[in-house]
């Protein structure tokens, strides 16, 4: 088989640039190692800002029918403090909401399938090799391994896996290292309307309502917290330890919690790799957190997820495909762009995850977010929920 483009990977950045090319004419081939629906360590939070895309995708009346409730006011749950804050841009909207990635991708995949996309799934890359100016891309499923020829390819498989292909990173374990966590919860206390952030020593996280009453929980926690965390409430489980440990240290989560029950498993996942990286190089595009990732801290994944493919269908519009300089050309758009987008938010991001994990300071953010709320509205401006991406 022969492809314009091979996309590795059917979460929101996958689906998006396989959906966007395909309409475009392209053909694509889509690939995806899990079986839809299925649950993922994810926020599940997308902000207004993408709207407008997921518009054009043709996503956007299943979104609006599925998600949970428009965020209009955050908040800070920092110790025994709960400061609440406007959400930026509440006043003028389109405003953010939740939906869970077991319904969100699902839809997308469906949609990219309508649109001519070929989804191989469950399958997944097992190699990649330059084949004249294109690639030949292995791909395994149902015992059997099958080569496909393509122009280009791109990756979408997220950061948090290695593996041998170029575009994922080497294993590593360090103390450092934020590991991520997400539950569901039902029968949980929280306004409809309001999206807490989460400080607690050694982690930050979030809480929003998703579709389906589900309560999204969503967290990171260093490593070294981790396994003090274990220690300290001798949990048989990392998920055990990181719960009990956000219970203790969070009057928010308590009382929002206090009569919720949990909704399915909890999810582990990671390390996170925080910081921007190459956008394409030697034929090979990446989107999503391959391309770059914030810490969760912003709830921005999903939209930065959307919008990078996105920006990509836009540089591939017109290319050769099977140009080298063409190609050159729309990776250096595509990387200029992307960094115009999102390369403040991630820096704004580290600046935030550093100051959450540390007590004497997420105290002291705490205490200047209770004198002067608008810091907060501040800083959810400053992560992006204002920054839309025109979508023409």
């Amino acid at each position: 088989m022969r492809f314009d483009v091979v996309v590795i990977g059917a979460g929101p950045a996958g689906a998006t640039a396989a959906l966007s090319l395909a309409r475009a004419g392209r053909s694509v081939a889509l690939v995806e190692k899990a079986v839809f629906p299925r649950r993922k360590v994810c926020g599940e939070f997308m902000s207004g800002t993408s709207v407008a895309v997921i518009d054009r995708l043709g996503l956007g009346g299943a979104w609006r029918d599925r998600a949970g409730p428009e965020v209009r006011r955050l908040a800070l749950f920092s110790g025994e403090r709960i400061v609440p804050a406007p959400m930026p841009g509440a006043a003028t909207g389109p405003l953010g909401r939740a939906l869970g990635r077991d319904v969100l991708d699902t839809l997308a995949v469906e949609a990219a399938t309508k649109a001519g996309v070929q989804v191989l799934q469950p399958a997944r890359v097992v190699g990649i090799e330059r084949s004249g100016p294109g690639h030949r891309v292995r791909i395994a499923r149902e015992g059997a391994q099958d080569e496909v020829d393509a122009d280009i390819v791109i990756a979408a498989h997220g950061s948090w896996e290695p593996g041998a292909l170029p575009t994922q990173g080497a294993k590593r374990n360090g103390p450092g290292d934020f590991l991520g966590f997400k539950a569901h919860f039902t029968n949980g206390r929280l306004d409809p309307d309001l999206m807490p952030l989460l400080f607690f020593p050694g982690g930050y996280g979030g809480m929003v309502w998703a579709d389906s009453g589900r309560l999204s929980l969503s967290l990171c926690i260093r490593r070294d917290a981790l396994a003090e965390a274990r220690r300290r409430h001798a949990a048989s489980s990392a998920a055990d330890a990181v719960f009990a440990h956000l219970l203790e240290t969070s009057r928010g989560v308590r009382e929002v919690l206090a009569l919720a029950s949990l909704d399915g498993p909890w999810l582990a996942a990671g390390p996170i790799r925080p910081g921007i990286r190459r956008g394409y190089d030697d034929g090979i595009f990446r989107v999503g957190n391959v391309a770059g990732e914030s810490h969760p801290i912003i709830a921005e994944g999903i939209s930065m997820a959307i919008q990078s493919g996105w920006l990509l269908s836009n540089a591939l519009e017109r290319v050769d495909l099977r140009d080298a300089d063409a190609l050159a050309g729309a990776g250096r758009r595509y990387e200029a762009a992307w960094r115009r987008q999102f390369s403040t938010r991630i820096r704004a991001a580290a600046i935030f995850s550093a100051i959450a994990v540390r007590p004497a300071m997420a105290d002291l953010a705490g205490r200047v977010s209770q004198a002067v709320p608008g810091v907060l509205t501040f800083g959810a401006a400053l992560s992006g929920k204002t920054r839309a991406l025109a979508a023409g």
